[in-house]
């Protein structure tokens, strides 16, 4: 239970539906917290309001503290794959490792049978086995974030919220006057308060000498400009290159082997064809390839038709037409239909 509104209303419709519920909220890690940050997620505020929420519903509510191991599996991560010229998800490597890593190993140590959060995702039974499908509220699914989770876990998982739109969610704690009926969204790096880029120059030891400017340079190879360090920018980015130039430049590539930033037109960050890597598949044994799904390449991208293919090392993916801002270190995750299907990093 993070405090929001949508793990409070998961915990209220549990103990509606006569499950006897217990909250947990973690305690991790926050470049801040040397500050005492008042607010933003898994902070002191935070946890109060979990805390307030269990206290109005009647249940037991404990605080686990996994702040080292946030920081080793999450923050660490995070900065190692920016230095390394990608653009990490923290939140699936977060999702994966900690919530349904550690914690859920942890609930299945004091002996309950199932594991519930407030995720917009749907977990159903099919031929035996375990699926995992979007959330009925297209516009707050998370199925993309969980795609990582496989038999073992989908077979403990009870997501109260996946046949529900956030406006229903809302309403429900209004009515039932949960504490957090009003609460704001969270923001999206749970573990900055700023920008990114700022909290890596302070996070990173010896920043300044691993990251270096460089130039940016077109695809041919004209040098136009000098470019900050290669983790301020992405692939797809067009403000912020500081180069006026005939026509509006896009980040195309981050070459770390060079310390190069490639620009280009728009239509040069388009791509047809990917390889991904550390795949992994919800139903825990690959699916007969190539196999013709839908793939989005990262959570707000809309899902586009694909054949994935063998590969040394993963898998290919090669859509029927040209995506933009096809970024390595985010996830490609494979759909049919409503279903996940399973997916990786983008190579």
């Amino acid at each position: 239970m993070s405090g929001g509104v949508d793990s409070s209303t998961a915990a209220f419709l549990l103990k509606e539906q006569g499950y006897e519920t217990v909250g947990v909220t973690l305690k991790l890690w926050h470049s801040n917290d040397d500050k005492r940050r008042p607010g933003g997620c898994c902070s002191t505020e935070d946890i109060s309001d979990a805390r307030r929420v269990c206290n109005f519903l009647g249940i037991r509510h404990y605080v686990l503290n996994m702040e080292e191991e946030f920081k080793s599996c999450v923050v660490d991560n995070f900065a190692g794959e920016y230095l390394s010229g990608r653009t990490p998800n923290p939140c699936i490597v977060c999702n994966e490792k900690i919530k349904f890593g550690l914690l859920m190993q942890k609930a299945g140590q004091m002996n309950f049978d199932y594991f519930a959060t407030g995720h917009y995702a749907r977990v159903e039974r099919e031929a035996g086995s375990f699926v995992l499908k979007k959330g009925l509220d297209q516009h707050k699914d998370q199925s993309y974030v969980l795609y990582r989770l496989g038999q073992s876990e989908l077979s403990k998982l009870v997501l109260p919220l996946g046949a529900m739109k956030k406006p229903e969610v809302r309403e429900i704690a209004q009515k039932n006057n949960i504490p957090a009926a009003h609460k704001p969204e969270s923001q999206e790096i749970c573990f900055v308060d700023d920008d990114y880029a700022d909290f890596l120059s302070s996070y990173i030891k010896d920043f300044g000498s691993k990251v270096k400017p460089g130039e940016v340079v077109n695809s041919e190879g004209k040098v136009l400009g000098k470019h900050k360090g290669l983790v301020y920018y992405t692939v797809g980015q067009r403000s912020g290159l500081g180069i006026s130039y005939e026509y509006p430049l896009y980040v195309v590539k981050l070459d770390t082997k060079n310390n190069s930033l490639v620009v280009g037109r728009k239509q040069e960050v388009y791509s047809r064809d990917m390889e991904v890597e550390y795949v992994s598949w919800v139903s825990g044994k690959e699916p007969a390839l190539p196999l013709e799904c839908d793939v989005k390449i990262r959570y707000l991208h809309r899902q586009a038709p694909a054949v994935v293919s063998s590969c040394e090392n993963g898998v290919k993916v090669n859509f029927k037409e040209p995506q933009m801002a096809i970024t390595p270190g985010q996830s490609a995750v494979f759909y049919r239909g409503e279903t996940a299907l399973g997916g990786g990093l983008i190579k």
